[in-house]
């Protein structure tokens, strides 16, 4: 069973994210641990609190190193691998999705306010971010990154094979889907796809998954190029037999 826990200002914010839907049902079945725990129950004096203002000066409250060390205290383990949620930290992708969801324990500390003290950062294992933009706490990025992780954890999805080819697998966003009605606004389901023929219908989905790569992210494009000894140049020599259907 993959285990996470956060730790949090806003436990309630990430309850009501975490424990509900495909990652929710995955908790009730045993598949996963997710704990949700609140940072201010470590806090300091009848107020408990958890912050100060900035040495040096400056606009903002930061979070205080040792409510935050005695808040990871409680529930490191000895396996676990410990988290910061950080604008600084390295971009969150896929891979670290597969990464963490390997792991026996993951830790993520949510940092708020105007950041947390510089010595938290000696705590933990590594610093992730969700993207190069700031938000007003880690929470959004915490509960991001454990249900990008705790889909892949066995069980967790029902189909474990519904991860084997959605977009970011082979660095290649996914093939589009479709449903009835076979005909809507004009526009039809390729022919391909009604044909029963999985063989034709897997050909088609792979040389469509490379063209919408190299359109809409030839960041993408070209790892996937380098991984298969490919030129993104070949983008529009792909072999699609089925592209009409």
């Amino acid at each position: 069973m993959a285990s996470f826990d956060v730790l949090t200002l806003h436990p309630d914010m990430l309850r009501a994210t975490l424990l509900t839907s495909v990652i929710g049902r995955g908790v009730g079945q045993g598949h996963l641990h997710i704990g949700v725990h609140d940072i201010r129950e470590f806090g300091h004096g009848k107020h408990r609190s958890v912050d100060d203002s900035p040495y040096g000066g400056g606009a903002g409250m930061v979070m205080k190193v040792d409510v935050m060390a005695a808040a990871l205290d409680s529930v490191r383990r000895p396996d676990s691998h410990v988290i910061l949620t950080s604008p600084a930290g390295r971009t969150f992708t896929q891979a670290d999705a597969v990464r963490l969801a390997g792991l026996p324990h993951v830790v993520i500390l949510c940092g708020h306010y105007e950041g947390v003290d510089a010595r938290v950062e000696g705590l933990v294992d590594e610093l992730l971010s969700i993207g190069d933009f700031v938000l007003t706490g880690g929470e959004i990025a915490a509960a991001a990154m454990i249900d990008a992780a705790a889909r892949l954890v066995p069980g967790v999805l029902g189909n474990d094979a519904s991860s084997g080819d959605e977009t970011f697998h082979d660095d290649l966003v996914e093939y589009p889907q479709y449903t009835r009605p076979r005909e809507w606004n004009g526009e039809s389901v390729p022919n391909v796809l009604l044909s029963g023929n999985h063989a034709r219908v897997d050909v088609w989905r792979k040389a469509v998954a490379r063209r919408r790569t190299a359109a809409m992210r030839p960041d993408l494009w070209v790892k996937h190029c380098e991984r298969h000894g490919m030129s993104p140049g070949a983008s529009v020599a792909i072999d699609d037999p089925e592209q009409d259907g």
